[in-house]
Order: structure tokens, then C-alpha cells, then sequence
């Protein structure tokens, strides 16, 4: 656990210093978003930091890097877990489901909507973190429980061209999913110990899963410039992913456990 903690902690830094700036999520102009991993709980946009813990959103104005100051906190309920930001929005992710705040005023977020997972079952309990990513209409939230449960292992496809009524369109089932990424017409989800798994986006509402590897242990991935980079077990990976068709290894840094 401290391995993998260390891991995406290394992947989201890393992540933040290459990608600040770059982002269309810019709250103002000279400022930009960093890009983290789907299990991150922290993320800046502009001159802002949002952080999450069990119950709240924590709002920082980092106007002076070096004298973050707090300027907000928002009442969000029980077991959140992760946060990810997309077009000025924050999506939320908790044990109940996802959550959407509008962040246009970036200190002061304002509720949006939200939708519950489709099929709750008592295994829910022994869940942790219901990572999600978006793109354009369409949020992709994994759902995990333990790895032997008959229910509650899978990865949500959500319509949110309404936000404020966001809905299923679609269940496919996992194994065990950790955290997920996105970027353009592919979509990554990690498995845990059961390997790393590719789908094609070209309906986003119906991704169709093209490879599977199941060599690979993965906790957390960013896609970024065809380039993912993967937190997993064994180490920090990354793969070309250029060619749509095949991932190709470009570099491992092994970790011992």
C-alpha cells in the first residue's frame, strides 16, 4: 500500500510540473491545470487548489505560491474519495457515486447534480475510491468491491450533457477496476493484479475493449501526448500509445516490495 501511495503521489507530481499550463481548464492567464492520475484527491486549476477529504471540498487561492491561503470549504457528505476537473467543472468521486460541481467561480463552487451507482449490494462497504474521468458528454466512473463479489466490480459510462441530471447509459462489467484514463478515442482502465485493459472510444457511449494485458499489475495511468504513464505494483511503466492498435513499451523503473 505505501508502495502504490508513493506511486501515484510520484505520478501525479511528475504529471503537474510537465502539463501546467496546458490545459483548456485555465481559470485565468497565467495560470493552468496540472494533469494527475484518476485516484488523485487534490488538483489546480489556475490559481486555485481543490483538495477532498472524507466529507469536504477544501478550496486554496494560490495567488502567492509560496502563502497558499484557504478561502473555502464545501459540506460534500460521507466517503468521498476522488477528484478530477474537466471544462471548469469538479467531478467528485464517492462511495455513493459522482458528484459535479461548477467551479466558473473558482473559489466559490456551486452544486451541479449527481447520480448513484446503479447496482448497490451489500459488498459496497469494503469498497475504496470510485475514480472517474470525462471527456466532452461522457463521465467513466470504475465502481470496485472486493475482487470475489458478484456485484458492485465495473465501470460506469455516464451521460452528463445535462449535468444536473446525470445518467447511466451504460454497465460493463470488471474485475476489480482501480483508477482510469482518457484522451481522444481511447480509454485506459486499470485492474489491480488483474492487468490493464483498452477501449475504443469511437462510441463513447459503447466502449468496445480492444486490448488486455494481463501481465501487467496497474493501479493508476495518464495519458498524456500518447504517452501513458502507468503506477502499478511492480514499478512506474510507460507505454507508446501512438499506434491505436498496440501499446508499446517505452520505459520501466521497477520497484521493489
Amino acid at each position: 500500500m505505501k508502495i502504490k501511495t508513493l506511486l501515484n503521489l510520484a505520478l501525479v507530481l511528475t504529471l503537474a510540473a510537465i502539463a501546467g499550463g496546458c490545459n483548456k481548464d485555465s481559470a485565468s492567464p497565467g495560470g493552468g491545470e496540472g494533469t494527475g492520475g484518476s485516484e488523485a484527491r487534490f488538483v489546480i486549476v489556475g490559481n486555485t487548489l481543490y483538495t477532498v477529504s472524507k466529507t469536504d471540498l477544501q478550496v486554496f487561492d494560490l495567488s502567492q505560491p509560496d502563502k497558499p491561503e484557504m478561502v473555502g470549504k464545501v459540506p460534500l457528505g460521507f466517503g468521498i474519495e476522488t477528484l478530477f476537473s474537466y471544462d471548469r467543472k469538479l467531478f467528485i468521486g464517492a462511495m455513493s457515486g459522482m458528484k459535479i460541481y461548477d467551479a466558473q467561480n473558482p473559489t466559490k463552487p456551486v452544486f451541479l447534480g449527481e447520480y448513484a451507482h446503479a447496482r448497490p449490494s451489500p459488498e459496497l462497504t469494503t469498497r475504496r475510491n470510485d475514480p472517474v474521468v470525462v471527456q466532452n458528454n461522457f463521465a467513466y466512473v470504475t465502481l470496485r468491491s472486493c475482487p470475489t463479489c458478484q456485484q458492485g466490480n465495473q465501470l460506469d459510462i455516464v451521460d452528463i450533457t445535462d449535468v444536473r441530471r446525470p445518467r447511466v447509459v451504460n454497465i460493463i462489467p470488471m474485475r476489480s477496476p482501480y483508477g482510469l484514463g482518457i484522451d481522444g478515442s481511447q480509454l485506459f482502465v486499470c485492474e489491480g493484479d488483474f492487468g490493464l485493459k483498452v477501449f475504443d472510444l469511437t462510441n463513447p457511449s459503447l466502449p468496445k475493449q480492444t486490448q488486455y494485458f494481463q501481465d501487467v499489475k496497474s493501479f493508476d495511468v495518464i495519458p498524456l501526448r500518447n504517452v501513458l504513464m502507468l503506477s502499478g505494483k511492480d514499478g512506474f511503466w510507460q507505454y507508446d500509445y501512438s499506434d491505436r492498435t498496440k501499446l508499446a513499451l517505452l520505459s520501466k523503473i521497477p520497484i521493489e516490495p
